[in-house]
């Protein structure tokens, strides 16, 4: 993860993680497209679906803050669903007043029983510099959370 300032004096960040998680690609897939369970396991986030189009041109937005059920001091991050290719990729825009860019999810089955799942984020905003140092530990910390969560349910 890098933080390079823009002539606009935006912060750019990057991030990708990679896990393996084992379980099917299908589960895997059906768990991280279900859009409003995700505050179930991103740490201190609510997501709303504004716009539910099944795929390419879905709308969300996610709140990350304290309080999230309550939307109380915390960031809005709009995003909408760019690429749409079940079960192996998903991309999205950020189109949100204080984070802007892009990010994908992107599943590869290693075996049947066995995915390596990859999550990547570049991010510009006035608040870009500010989140930076929680980002990454809070994703990792939530994607490991999500890899449990799958886990637990097979078999």
């Amino acid at each position: 993860m890098r933080c390079q300032y823009e002539k606009s004096g935006w912060c750019e960040i990057k991030l990708e993680f990679r896990l393996t998680i084992n379980a099917p690609i299908n589960d895997i897939w059906s768990a991280i497209a279900d859009w409003r369970s995700q505050g179930d396991w991103m740490l201190a986030t609510r997501v709303d679906v504004i716009e539910d189009r099944g795929g390419i041109g879905t709308k969300i937005a996610a709140f990350t803050g304290a309080l999230p059920e309550r939307g109380w001091i915390g960031i809005w991050d709009l995003m909408e669903v760019t690429q749409w290719q079940p079960p192996t990729r998903c991309e999205v825009l950020h189109y949100g007043r204080w984070l802007r860019g892009t990010g994908f999810f992107q599943l590869e089955a290693l075996t049947p029983g066995q995915t390596q799942f990859t999550w990547s984020e570049e991010l510009t905003g006035a608040l870009a510099a500010l989140i930076k140092p929680g980002l990454a530990i809070g994703v990792w910390l939530s994607l490991r959370r999500f890899a449990r969560t799958v886990e637990a349910t097979q078999p």
